[in-house]
């Protein structure tokens, strides 16, 4: 598995780019820290977390993935491109508070990445033109 960066992500133009960089395979479901879901929990509590959210969520001007176009008006979950582990947790590894492996997301957008599932995502509706249906008027 390649290391995702924010470096990277920023370079992608459009919204979809940007989810398929991030889209993992993960099944509903599925453990991921089991009977030891109080570490991603406390670590989630911490001044440590809170702080480097807050700066995600003002380097991504609030906007999901980071796109301009998607700004997010409800709760902005910060999501680790990198999936973490219980060992991540334990070794305050660099994924953990390093901006570089972190972006802004939905929570639609964040469960579309963790289980690869596009149908998930908001779709932004199409711009309509004058006649656009009808054929025999183009």
């Amino acid at each position: 598995m390649s290391i995702k960066t924010y470096s990277e992500l920023s370079k992608l133009k459009t919204f979809e780019e940007r989810y398929r960089y991030l889209r993992l395979s993960g099944t509903v479901g599925e453990d991921t820290f089991g009977f030891d879901r109080f570490l991603n929990q406390a670590f989630y509590r911490s001044r440590d977390w809170k702080s480097i959210r807050d700066f995600v969520i003002v380097r991504d001007n609030g906007r999901d993935l980071g796109m301009e176009g998607y700004e997010i008006f409800g709760k902005i979950y910060i999501h680790h491109m990198n999936p973490i582990t219980q060992l991540d947790i334990q070794c305050r590894s660099e994924f953990l508070l390093n901006p570089e492996y972190l972006i802004t997301t939905t929570h639609t957008t964040h469960n579309a990445i963790h289980y690869g599932d596009e149908t998930l995502l908001v779709q932004i509706p199409l711009e309509r033109t004058p006649n656009d249906t009808c054929p025999w008027k183009k």
